[in-house]
């Protein structure tokens, strides 16, 4: 089991108006590690959701998508809060911005003293991402549990800055301070560095974050791939895949819940398989994040692939 822990909402995409006194909305279920714990369920790995769930509608949507989708609600902890909306805006390329109705909401309100004070032994490890790892009391909650779990599990951070939500990008930096040297796995998208280290040279950045203590540090390029380095030294970069792009919304979480498949797949979840992995090892890592990443690209949303999709057979 693999556990996502906070971001839960629906991104609702503006339908084209042309009379300004109306609008169209279409909503999808999101959230970035939300859509990491999809994208894991769809690859065939049990996946599980610390997160608040609304009694609202968009709450009860989300209830029984993660039911259908075989996503494990045994953490989930009911609340009357609104469920966090994001308002997508798409470029011309597909490229997508967000506005945020958060305050107050589901997903930003779990208290530290409602983390779990343990887990079953068959948890392989844990995901933190995104706005909820800053915006209290929930980031408190989710600091807490890394603290917890570190050195027993194997902890995935994606910072996937949302400066709309929280724009001091000094918090943001601080959160990976703390939380980098508690990861195992650290993955960004230049995007991000862009915003909390600009003018940095990816591989600085990757090195930083291997002596802060994680063992494997991954950053996405969009179109352009990936580069991924190892404390062991290895150093790979990927060149992307030529999609016909719909939107990116969700790419980065699918390259991440494929990063983490891969490695319980071949045996590398752990310090120890990170540490003693070689040069294909990481080569076949990236190739397949880029190639689950593209097919979300070629959807509309976060939908995100299952086995069949990436020619794969169910495990």
């Amino acid at each position: 089991m693999y556990l996502s822990c906070g971001d839960s909402l629906f991104d609702v995409f503006a339908d084209p108006e042309t009379d300004v006194a109306t609008i169209g909305l279409k909503g999808r279920v999101g959230g970035s590690p939300l859509n990491v714990a999809l994208g894991l369920a769809r690859l065939g790995h049990q996946s599980s959701f610390f997160t608040k769930l609304s009694s609202d509608i968009f709450g009860k949507r989300l209830t029984g998508f993660m039911d259908r989708e075989a996503i494990g609600r045994e953490f989930a902890i009911p609340t009357d809060r609104h469920t966090t909306l994001a308002i997508v805006s798409l470029s011309e390329a597909g490229s997508a911005s967000y506005d945020f109705y958060i305050e107050g909401t589901a997903d930003r309100s779990i208290e530290p003293d409602e983390v779990p004070a343990s887990f079953p032994d068959e948890l392989l490890g844990i995901h933190l991402a995104s706005y909820s790892t800053v915006t209290e009391p929930t980031a408190s909650a989710l600091a807490k549990l890394a603290k917890q779990e570190s050195g027993r599990r194997f902890i995935s951070y994606d910072p996937n800055i949302r400066a709309s939500i929280e724009p001091d990008l000094d918090l943001w930096r601080a959160k990976v301070r703390e939380l980098v040297p508690l990861s195992t796995l650290v993955k960004a998208s230049e995007e991000d560095l862009e915003q909390l280290y600009p003018g940095r040279a990816i591989d600085a950045v990757l090195s930083d974050w291997l002596d802060l203590g994680a063992e494997a540090a991954v950053v996405t390029r969009g179109e352009h791939g990936a580069v991924a380095a190892l404390k062991n030294g290895l150093r790979a970069e990927a060149e992307g895949l030529s999609v016909a792009v719909v939107d990116t919304v969700g790419a980065g979480d699918t390259f991440q819940a494929a990063l983490i498949a891969w490695l319980i797949e071949n045996g590398r979840l752990s310090r120890d398989g990170l540490q003693s992995a070689g040069a294909a090892d990481l080569d076949a890592l990236l190739a397949f994040a880029i190639r689950a990443a593209a097919v979300t690209c070629s959807r509309l949303g976060a939908d995100l692939p299952r086995r069949a999709d990436l020619g794969l057979a169910d495990l």
